[in-house]
């Protein structure tokens, strides 16, 4: 296979695992990176996951138009994962909305200039099912987030504001370029690296012992190779254009996701908390913790997802939420993280 793909954020978690799959597959993949001095590590760690002789990198950044000509040219295929998402959030609300909907927009223009025939961007459950607070509903594809709704985050604003953007943008145009977005849930499975993808905190903090006792916290979960594996799909599809596509499994709570790691990993058993945290005391704990703080919003709000336009349209089957934590649980135990 001669098609070469534009993977935007190379380094990141879910980028990574994309480009192991598509280099399975037998694509040329071309990954961009904010800066090249992480291409040679990056490059050793995803060869020892797939043979890397048709993997190139080049120098990208969302917040610059430098670079994206050259990263975009010979592309058929782009795969825009890039997008801030730091493990402490910013106090600005609107810290990360720039990065996110000019990035995305550049990378799509990008895109169109060089013909590309068609654009996977990663948006998130946080474009859907964010800012209406707790509504005790089943969220779809159809279902859009009130940005300026309390419960957000810097994240979930951005994410939402730049979806919209882009298709506000593409469907204003008279561009041939066939876009869909992939709105994946809580990222867990597989690390590949101690930079490791930030959902990755739920199962780290739950093992290390760093919970007093288990707040009042939930997703909807999803595998990272289920992840890029419906982002594959849509890349493949006819029936695939057009389309948001939820990508999650079932809303889990923070405490079932302990009582299932406490009962696969004896030796944690003492380090994983059993009792419930009142939210009174999860944000008095906030304060002393930057990450814990950036969930506050989330206490005691449930947000469950359909994913089955990705089912029953590309065919996909994604894994179990068990086999997604404990696979993030091995890989965080083998890495000397845990």
């Amino acid at each position: 296979m001669n098609q070469r793909v534009l993977v935007t954020g190379a380094s990141g978690f879910i980028a990574s695992h994309t480009i192991i799959q598509l280099l399975h597959k037998g694509y040329r993949v071309r990954g961009t990176l904010r800066s090249l001095s992480r291409a040679e590590d990056l490059k050793q760690t995803l060869s020892s996951h797939a043979d890397t002789q048709e993997l190139e990198f080049v120098a990208a950044d969302l917040e610059s138009d430098e670079g994206w000509t050259e990263a975009v040219a010979n592309c058929e295929l782009v795969l825009h994962i890039a997008s801030p998402l730091p493990r402490v959030m910013p106090k600005d609300r609107n810290a990360l909305v720039a990065p996110a909907r000019v990035g995305a927009l550049r990378v799509i223009r990008a895109a169109e200039a060089a013909a590309c025939r068609r654009l996977v961007m990663t948006a998130s459950t946080a474009c859907i099912a964010y800012g209406r607070g707790n509504t005790d509903r089943v969220y779809t594809e159809a279902d859009w987030s009130d940005p300026d709704g309390r419960d957000n985050s810097p994240y979930t604003r951005s994410k939402t504001l730049a979806e919209r953007a882009a298709w506000e943008y593409v469907n204003g145009s008279d561009s041939e370029l066939e876009f869909l977005t992939i709105n994946p849930g809580a990222v867990l499975g597989p690390v590949l690296e101690k930079d490791y993808g930030t959902s990755a905190e739920i199962v780290l903090k739950l093992m290390a012992g760093d919970f007093p006792g288990l707040p009042l916290l939930g997703f909807p979960l999803v595998d990272v190779r289920d992840v890029a594996d419906l982002h594959i799909r849509a890349m493949e599809s006819d029936k695939a254009p057009g389309n948001r596509f939820l990508c999650a499994n079932d809303f889990m709570w923070m405490e079932d996701i302990a009582a299932l790691l406490r009962e696969k990993y004896a030796e944690y058993h003492n380090r994983i908390p059993q009792r419930k945290l009142p939210n009174f005391l999860v944000r008095l704990a906030a304060l002393a913790d930057p990450v814990t703080r950036g969930v506050i919003f989330e206490l005691g709000v449930k947000r469950e997802v359909d994913s089955s336009r990705a089912k029953n349209l590309l065919g996909w089957s994604p894994r179990s939420n068990e086999e997604a934590i404990l696979a993030t649980a091995e890989s965080l135990i083998a890495m000397g993280l845990v």
